[in-house]
């Protein structure tokens, strides 16, 4: 355990309390807090709750692909099959003039609906994770926006000078507000630009 000098538990809780960026990480685990420092203490249980969460939320997110890329490894080796399976048609079609003209018509087929096929999965993905961003954008926002509320009501209710804060929640929610518009728009826009007629 490394043991925490006052200078750097000061600067520690400074960064947290002003950009609200905590430890995260293995170097969590060797962080000791002074003796009786109940402040530190909660400082650090709460690094571990959000490195927690963030860890959660990245497994998630790496369960996710993985599960996206064996769904397109699927697709690639059914599109590959049927590849070799038109390549032995086509040499085995060489000795009619006929059947070579009627396999070619077919391989062009399978080869367009095997593209056709991998474009929608594309498609499909990418309307997924665009999903994934948006409502994860939409968590933030919310956030954002319920603690600044909070912490506004609770400036409120202490009988603290409230000019500043008021000012920065009023600023917080036109900026959130203008932020959802964008993300929403931005969304609906890709969605129409899109679609096919």
């Amino acid at each position: 355990m490394i043991p925490i000098t006052k200078h750097t538990r000061d600067v520690l809780l400074e960064v947290a309390k002003k950009k609200k960026i905590y430890v995260e990480g293995n170097f969590l685990k060797i962080l000791q807090a002074p003796n009786g420092d109940v402040e530190f203490e909660e400082y650090l249980k709460v690094c571990k709750e959000k490195d927690s969460t963030a860890r959660r939320k990245r497994l998630q997110v790496t369960k996710q692909v993985q599960k996206q890329n064996k769904e397109l490894v699927s697709k690639q080796e059914e599109t590959d099959a049927l590849m070799e399976e038109l390549q032995i048609a086509l040499e085995s079609a060489k000795q009619s003039e006929e059947v070579a003209n009627q396999l070619r018509e077919e391989a062009e087929k399978g080869m367009g609906k095997a593209l056709e096929d991998l474009e929608l999965m594309q498609k499909k993905t990418q309307f997924e994770l665009i999903s994934t961003i948006v409502k994860v954008a939409l968590y933030v926002i919310v956030g954002v926006g319920v603690l600044t509320t909070v912490m506004y009501g609770l400036a409120l209710m202490s009988g603290t000078d409230t000019q500043i804060i008021g000012s920065t929640w009023s600023n917080m929610f036109g900026i959130l507000l203008t932020n959802a518009f964008s993300i929403v728009g931005t969304i609906m826009g890709v969605k129409y630009a899109t679609e096919k007629e």
